[in-house]
């Protein structure tokens, strides 16, 4: 989700529980159904938590992971990774919290020899943790990794793997991990089984996300007044077709609606914070960018597909909790509520 982030850090990941692979009905749990609302928590105080929200009934659970497990998360959570039946809570504080997603008792953890994890993919019997590394001196991050382990519940790190400065998003394919090297403007491709980077290919902007489409993976990059759509052929690996839309300040939190349109939110930064929820539109060779809606603070987002509505996280400049609005595809605000500390993503089952 991952959601991780958003950002998005995390983005929107829709998903149902309702029918196992045979067929067979299984059961809904208390908290796989209606909307997870990630709250990154505040730097210091290390706050991090999950909320959920049914949407039907506008019930809001607040602070669900402590409430099911008797314990804080103690963490600042920068994604949510629903696979293999497990979701993981990846904390950039160093650790991640692996929950049953149906009543979010915990399974497990990676909890040592993390530095600052940013997402995370499951291939075969293995983890694969995108990780900026320590900071250096000048606050560079030059030993980033993506860490390696062997076990869908946790345990300890067994390999890193070494690749560009600041990873974020992964996508596992077939026997491949797909890296989106955020700061060397990359996507970096592992062999899941040698464990080490065999491809690397150059872009013109920094991949943040990765969305897997009708057996077309795309790549959400950006650039300071742009912003490029790559689409990357999984049979391959090679990229195929590009999309560049003028468009400042774009941040790496977007929503994808499963039908060729995107919500970005976009932000001028300190000290002004002059935000936007910018909706993009991709139709045959051609894509527009549409500005729905503008305010500050605005720190994450969320599509709805069942309902076709955006949700917008606003951290409120992290003074006391912060907001939640649901808005229409047209930009009309629908309703705003109050959740935890720097909201930032969302898991919408």
């Amino acid at each position: 989700m991952k959601l991780n982030q958003l950002l998005w850090a995390s983005a929107l990941i829709s998903v149902s529980f309702a029918c196992s692979d045979s067929g067979d009905e299984k059961p809904l749990g208390k908290y796989n159904n209606g909307i997870l609302i990630m709250n990154e928590g505040n730097f210091g105080t290390n706050d991090g938590e999950v909320y959920h929200l049914n949407p039907n009934t506008e019930e809001l659970l607040p602070t669900i992971f402590e409430a099911e497990n008797m314990r804080p998360f103690a963490g600042l959570l920068e994604d949510m990774v629903l696979e293999a039946e497990r979701l993981y809570l990846v904390a950039n504080t160093g650790k991640v919290e692996i929950v049953d997603p149906t009543d979010f008792k915990s399974l497990g953890a990676v909890s040592a020899d993390l530095d600052q994890p940013r997402s995370l993919a499951v291939n075969g019997s293995k983890l694969f943790i995108s990780d900026y590394g320590p900071y250096d001196a000048s606050y560079g991050t030059p030993d980033s990794y993506v860490a390696v382990v062997n076990g869908l519940d946790g345990g300890g790190v067994s390999k890193k793997i070494e690749v560009s400065n600041k990873p974020e998003d992964l996508f596992s394919y077939n026997n491949y991990i797909i890296v989106a090297g955020s700061e060397e403007d990359k996507i970096e491709i592992i062999d899941a089984t040698q464990e080490r980077v065999i491809t690397i290919l150059d872009l013109e902007a920094s991949p943040k996300q990765f969305h897997e489409e009708d057996g077309v993976l795309w790549v959400y990059a950006v650039d300071s007044d742009k912003v490029i759509f790559y689409t990357l052929n999984l049979s391959s690996l090679t990229l195929g077709t590009s999309y560049t839309i003028p468009l400042a300040n774009a941040s790496g939190k977007i929503a994808f609606d499963g039908d060729d349109e995107m919500y970005i939110l976009t932000s001028s930064g300190w000290p002004d914070y002059n935000d936007a929820v910018v909706g993009i539109d991709l139709e045959g060779n051609t894509a527009t960018a549409t500005e729905l809606m503008t305010g500050s603070g605005f720190y994450g987002i969320g599509y709805d597909d069942e309902r076709d509505q955006i949700y917008v996280a606003n951290a409120n400049g992290f003074q006391g909790n912060g907001s939640i609005t649901v808005v229409s595809e047209s930009g009309s605000v629908i309703r705003t509520f109050e959740v935890g500390r720097g909201p930032s993503g969302f898991l919408i089952y």
